[in-house]
């Protein structure tokens, strides 16, 4: 927020649209420039946004991860991984705004309501095409080899009623102590991902009912309720947008709302939507995954080993024990360890 709103106030961002214009005058023909200054200037901002953004993603992703012993990853394999993620941001960064200004420039009315519907698509795209495109480029993934869970696992998918195209190993502890087991992918690209730090220290009886809790989301539908969810807020946040751009182009020394100087002034309206609404997401969220712990207890009817999955999942992971309400009103997705394991207790009596 400080770096966008500092952009717009100090006429930064004219200069920054200033630059890509002259940039992308050398490389494009006439016809082409306002599409490739948009992406010169999409580049040139994430480059300044990295800058200001590695010493905090450096001492949070990787000196307090080691200070905790949660990390197993070397220094050149972290920053390996900020320049793939930089990489794939700014692909799909600069086709997402790339097409935003598209749309803008051929429907200055509608743009808003057509790049939402844009950009819901993607959201189904990117989670049908993550787990086969995007996690290979950061994890190694591999066919299961344990046998019998990899059966137990399988059985359990079908008994659920979701169909899964395998079980595969997720190769976590190259990076990290943590341990996790996902249901990624939609239809045909839906798998089993187990990581190997799970495999190595949890025992079957605790893997199965973590998966099944995870099975739970695809069975509900939770996939599908929150990238509708996340559809809505996209909607809004491009019509908030829009009238923000009409408003405040001519007080920003804005050319007008298709001048990608105004790309700062889009990105705050659109995240204020996102942030004002956090509170409501991680709510509906803590219930989905209530709601999935209840069926896992149901489908594996096995409250003990669901209590110590959680238990060893809290302590590996370092899972704070006693959030406060606003801790959790803020930032949590999931009930806390010790709620999970009263429901469980619960069930058992």
């Amino acid at each position: 927020m400080l770096l966008l709103g500092g952009l717009l106030a100090s006429g930064l961002s004219a200069t920054l649209r200033h630059a890509a214009e002259t940039i992308a005058g050398h490389i494009v023909s006439p016809f082409w420039l306002p599409g490739a200054t948009v992406l010169c200037y999409v580049v040139l901002l994430t480059l300044i946004h990295e800058l200001g953004s590695l010493p905090l993603g450096f001492y949070s992703g990787f000196l307090l991860e080691r200070r905790y012993a949660l990390s197993t990853q070397s220094l050149a394999g972290w920053i390996g991984d900020q320049a793939k993620s930089l990489v794939i941001g700014l692909m799909l960064g600069g086709a997402g705004i790339g097409a935003v200004y598209w749309l803008i420039r051929q429907s200055p009315a509608w743009w808003w309501l057509e790049a939402g519907a844009l950009f819901a698509l993607v959201i189904v795209a990117l989670t049908n095409l993550a787990p086969v495109v995007l996690l290979p480029l950061f994890y190694a993934v591999k066919p299961l080899e344990r046998e019998a869970l990899r059966g137990r696992l399988l059985a359990l998918a079908e008994r659920a009623g979701a169909r899964v195209l395998g079980a595969y190993e997720w190769g976590l502890g190259g990076k990290t102590k943590k341990a996790n087991a996902a249901l990624t992918g939609l239809g045909g690209t839906r798998r089993i991902l187990v990581s190997d730090t799970m495999l190595a220290e949890y025992s079957d009886d605790e893997i199965e009912v973590v998966l099944a809790h995870e099975l739970a989301h695809h069975v509900h539908g939770d996939i599908w309720k929150g990238i509708a969810f996340e559809s809505v807020l996209l909607l809004a946040g491009f019509d908030l947008a829009a009238l923000v751009l009409r408003a405040l182009a001519a007080p920003f020394g804005l050319r007008g709302v298709d001048d990608v100087a105004g790309l700062p002034l889009l990105l705050l309206a659109a995240g204020a939507v996102s942030l004002v609404m956090l509170p409501v997401a991680h709510a509906m969220s803590r219930a989905f995954e209530r709601s999935a712990d209840r069926f896992a207890l149901d489908l594996t009817r096995n409250p003990a080993a669901f209590i110590s999955a959680m238990r060893r999942l809290g302590a590996q992971n370092l899972a704070e024990d006693h959030p406060s309400r606003i801790v959790q009103w803020l930032f949590y997705s999931h009930p806390p360890v010790r709620e999970r394991i009263a429901a469980a207790q619960t069930f058992k009596a």
